[in-house]
C-alpha cells in the first residue's frame, strides 16, 4: 500500500488507526489533523517523514477540504455529528473516505429532518459514484465487523428464519470494580446517546418500534452466557434491525431479527431508572440559573471519575456475536460466529481501540490497494469477509464458528 492518508481526529480510535497505518506499510504517509493541544507531541512518537501533525478544528470546513485535496484517502475518526459533513467534503474534494460512523442519526425523531438526511445521503451516494469515489461508512466494530460476520453466516443458509446480532464493550475480569460494572472505552457522550435512542426489531415477521424509555425494561432484556467473557451479559435492543434486514435482503422473509448491546449484571436496571427520571433528556433545564443538558451533565459527571476509566493495568473486552438460524439442504441449522478480544498490553491499546481503530485503518488500506472495486456510498456488506478477518488476525483479533442443529 502506497499513499497519502489524512486522519481526521486523534481520539482513542484515531490513535489506534494511526499506529496501524504507520506500522503496516513503510510507504504510507499520514497527516493527522486535530484541535487537541497534545497533537504535535503525540505525532512525534512516529518518524517525521511518516507522520505530519496539522492543528485544525473540524468545524473549519475550508481548512479540512484543503487537507483532503492533498490526500489519497481520508480516515474520519471524529465524533458522530461530523460524519456526514466530512463525507460531503470528501466527495467535493474528490477523495476516498472511510468512517466508523452512521450517516443516519439513530436518535432523530423528527420525520422531516430524518427525510432530509435520507435525501442528503442519497445525493452523496450518487455524487460519489459519479466521481468514482469510495465512501465506506459504518466500518468499525458495531456497526462494521458484526455486519461482515452476518453476511458470512447468511451465506451458509438456504433459508433464514432468525437473525440475532450482539455487540459489547465491557471491563475484563479484574476491572469490574465500580457500581455500574462498566468503564468507558469510547466517548462518554456517545455512550449516553446510544442509551437514549429508539430501536427496531422484527418479531413474528412484524416490525416493532421500541421507544428509548423502554429499552432497559426487564421485558426487553435477556441474558446471554458466553464463558469467555467471565460473566453473563444483559442484552437490550440497539439499533434498527429492520434497516439491516433490508440491506441483507431478508425483508419480508425473516421472522425474528434484532441487534443487541450487552452489559454486565445490574447495568440495565440502573439505566432504566435513570432514563425514566429524565437524566438522559436532551432539553436543557435550569440549574442555579444556568441551562444544563441532563445527558451532557451525566456524561461529564461519570467521565470525571477515575473509577469509570480504565487504569493502565486494566483490560477491556469487546464481543460480537452473530447467531443465524434457518435451513440448509432441508435441515434446520444454527450458525454462530463469535469475536472476543481483550486489551493488548504490549501496545497499550484497548480492545475497543483495536477493533474500531485497526478496522478503520484496514478500510483505508483496502481502498488504497484497489481491493474494493465498487464506488459510491458503501457499507461493510460491500466488503468481503476474506479481505477483513485474515488481516485483523495478525493483531490477534479472531473469530470462532459453531454450526448446530436447530428446530
Amino acid at each position: 500500500m502506497t499513499g497519502r492518508v489524512l486522519l481526521l481526529g486523534l481520539g482513542a480510535q484515531g490513535k489506534a488507526a494511526l499506529h496501524d497505518l504507520v506500522t503496516a506499510d513503510a510507504s504510507t504517509h499520514v497527516t493527522v489533523a486535530d484541535a487537541e493541544p497534545g497533537l504535535a507531541a503525540y505525532a512525534a512518537r512516529y518518524p517525521a517523514a511518516r507522520v505530519t501533525a496539522r492543528p485544525l478544528d473540524a468545524n473549519d470546513h475550508a481548512g479540512v477540504a484543503a487537507l483532503m485535496r492533498d490526500a489519497d484517502v481520508v480516515v474520519e475518526a471524529l465524533p458522530g455529528p461530523f460524519a456526514l459533513p466530512m463525507g460531503r467534503l470528501a466527495v467535493d474534494a474528490g477523495v476516498h473516505l472511510v468512517s466508523s460512523m452512521y450517516y443516519r442519526d439513530p436518535q432523530e425523531r423528527d420525520p422531516a429532518r430524518a427525510a432530509a438526511t435520507e435525501r442528503a445521503i442519497a445525493d452523496l451516494g450518487r455524487a460519489a459514484a459519479a466521481r468514482e469515489i469510495t465512501i465506506l461508512t459504518e466500518f468499525g466494530l458495531d456497526p462494521g465487523l458484526d455486519l461482515i460476520l452476518g453476511a458470512r453466516a447468511l451465506a451458509e443458509l438456504d433459508e433464514v428464519h432468525e437473525f440475532h446480532a450482539y455487540g459489547a464493550g465491557i471491563p475484563a475480569p479484574g476491572a469490574r470494580d465500580n457500581p455500574l460494572h462498566y468503564k468507558f472505552s469510547w466517548s462518554p457522550i456517545g455512550v449516553m446517546r446510544s442509551y437514549n435512542r429508539p430501536a427496531r426489531v422484527i418479531t413474528g415477521g412484524v416490525a416493532v418500534d421500541i421507544e428509548p424509555r423502554t429499552l432497559f425494561e426487564p421485558r426487553r432484556v435477556h441474558q446471554l452466557d458466553v464463558p469467555a467473557l467471565g460473566a453473563p451479559l444483559e442484552c437490550y435492543p440497539n439499533g434498527d434491525a429492520v434497516h439491516y434486514a433490508e440491506l441483507f435482503g431478508l425483508g419480508g422473509t425473516v421472522r425474528e431479527m434484532a441487534r443487541y448491546t450487552g452489559r454486565l449484571a445490574g447495568h440495565c436496571a440502573f439505566w432504566d431508572v435513570m432514563v425514566k427520571c429524565g437524566f438522559l433528556d436532551t432539553e436543557p433545564v435550569l440549574a442555579g440559573g444556568a441551562p444544563v443538558v441532563p445527558m451532557e451533565f451525566v456524561a461529564a459527571l461519570l467521565a470525571s471519575q477515575p473509577r469509570f476509566q480504565y487504569a493502565e493495568d486494566e483490560a477491556d473486552m469487546t464481543f460480537v456475536r452473530v447467531d443465524v438460524r434457518g435451513r440448509r439442504a432441508g435441515a434446520g441449522v444454527r450458525v454462530i460466529h463469535d469475536l472476543v478480544d481483550v486489551r493488548d498490553f504490549t501496545t497499550g491499546f484497548t480492545s475497543m481501540q483495536r477493533t474500531v481503530g485497526f478496522t478503520l485503518a484496514l478500510g483505508a488500506r483496502l481502498i488504497l490497494d484497489g481491493a474494493l472495486g465498487a464506488r459510491g456510498l458503501l457499507t461493510p456488506l460491500d466488503v468481503p469477509y476474506d479481505l477483513v478477518y485474515p488481516a485483523l488476525a495478525r493483531h490477534g483479533i479472531r473469530v470462532t464458528r459453531q454450526a448446530l442443529p436447530w428446530g
